[in-house]
């Protein structure tokens, strides 16, 4: 038996990985990954492989940064751990936060820590209630999603997410998270052109609150792009209408960061972009460049001055909050993106760049758009040019696109029949030119294989 087959059999009879049809995986064998370096992979058979979507969204600086590994170390020959409960705290905790405070808006100087995003939006749950209560609207309990929309795997990160196959699992939505329609326009918008639609998807939230009762509404968040809903990048029209509903209803709005923060968007945050108030940001992901497990919620001063002032004790925490190894790591992280102007090139070099190569894609006759955002990019899979119909049997086609990309050495992801890609935003002009050409390949290959069977 071979290392890689050896590999797979403990994987299969010991492993129970996300996400995953375990009977399925069984059969193929899982794909083991040995090393990284840069924006590339090994496998256990030695095949190279362009990462395209940087690990899962968060490798920002690529793989191999001795900075971040050293950093890990030291903290951790110093201090490994020590918990933030009993009134105690650790140096790169608060260095941390401060730090935090520095990048993000003005509205915002503090952060509570957690261990991931979906921890972070399941104290956000925790904390919109309770500042809802100390204001005395106790009643103001229900917090609005969108449907496709992702918060997390945990209860409350997928109850507050859309992904209504993960709510068939479970008894998803728990009480008070009710869900409106996403600014898709591929699939929803119609007749409409994507500014119109913008309107008329953000409108839905107004619709729902009155449907709800105002004074019973605590709440809304979104993603400002839509990540593993299939990069849903919204018409320009939508962000500020919805701005302008949760000011007139007097709402709190919270911006999930998990995947958009820290320069995907070529701002350090997502509601940079698009221009957006919100009172809170969930974090994680890039924030370690995914060298370390770690999640953040920023709140703002309206939310947490009503905490300190009036709240008591908040009844809430992980054993990891403030990990100091972690917070080490994110320090070293958050440092170099500075140092090296990370954000800065990707807005004024890498975006522009990647924007005209990306597009060339949508020339392709199976693919019926081509957006791109920053270091987003989603290609979706169309039987017919210019219709924006989808394969009867839709996510087959994407999947097996999928498949072909990791053959020809590139990883895409497929959300139905839409391939997507964020690759680190470290990677270079020339590997932005290989990843493209890979995936023209792929879609060159998809084509042959569908006319083969008949699908085109």
């Amino acid at each position: 038996m071979t290392r890689t087959a050896d590999w797979q059999a403990l994987d299969a009879a010991h492993y129970l990985h996300p996400f995953t049809d375990h009977q399925s995986l069984a059969r193929k064998g899982t794909r083991v990954i040995t090393r990284a370096e840069g924006v590339y992979l090994w496998d256990s058979e030695g095949r190279r492989i362009l990462d395209g979507m940087s690990g899962l969204w968060c490798v920002a600086l690529g793989y191999g940064r001795r900075e971040l590994a050293e950093a890990a170390y030291r903290q951790m020959l110093e201090l490994p751990y020590y918990n933030s409960f009993f009134q105690c705290a650790n140096p790169p905790a608060i260095e941390l936060a401060a730090k935090l405070a520095e990048l993000a808006p003005p509205q915002f100087k503090r952060s509570f820590f957690t261990s991931s995003g979906s921890e972070a939006n399941d104290t956000l749950v925790r904390m919109v209630r309770r500042y809802w209560a100390l204001r005395g609207q106790p009643q103001r309990q229900v917090i609005i999603s969108r449907w496709n929309g992702y918060h997390g795997s945990t209860m409350a990160g997928a109850s507050l997410g859309g992904m209504k196959a993960m709510h068939a699992q479970g008894g998803l939505p728990i009480p008070g998270i009710v869900h409106i329609g996403q600014p898709y326009w591929f699939e929803c918008g119609g007749d409409l052109t994507p500014e119109e639609f913008g309107l008329q998807a953000a409108r839905e939230l107004e619709q729902k609150i009155l449907e709800v009762g105002p004074e019973n509404v605590a709440a809304f968040i979104g993603e400002p792009v839509q990540g593993a809903g299939g990069v849903i990048i919204p018409p320009d029209s939508y962000w500020p209408e919805v701005q302008r509903i949760v000011d007139r209803y007097g709402i709190l709005l919270a911006s999930d960061e998990v995947i958009c923060g820290f320069g995907r968007t070529g701002r350090w945050f997502g509601c940079e972009h698009y221009g957006t108030r919100p009172d809170f940001m969930t974090l994680a992901k890039a924030i370690t460049s995914g060298y370390l497990p770690l999640g953040a919620l920023m709140v703002s001063d309206r939310v947490a001055d009503v905490l300190i002032a009036e709240g008591g004790e908040f009844a809430h925490g992980y054993t990891y909050s403030g990990h100091p190894a972690a917070a080490a790591v994110a320090l070293a992280n958050l440092g170099i993106m500075q140092r090296e102007h990370i954000i800065d090139r990707v807005r004024e070099t890498l975006t522009p760049y990647w924007a005209k190569r990306w597009a060339e894609l949508g020339d392709h006759p199976l693919v019926g758009e081509a957006r791109s955002l920053g270091l987003f990019g989603a290609l979706e899979l169309v039987p017919r040019k210019p219709s924006r119909a989808f394969f009867p049997e839709r996510g087959t086609v994407g999947t097996r696109a999928r498949d072909l990309a990791i053959g020809n050495g590139l990883v895409m992801r497929a959300v139905w029949d839409t391939l997507i890609v964020a690759p680190p935003l470290v990677i270079r002009e020339a590997e932005i030119d290989e990843l493209i050409e890979k995936a023209r390949l792929t879609l060159d290959q998809l084509r042959d294989a569908l006319h083969k069977d008949g699908l085109i």
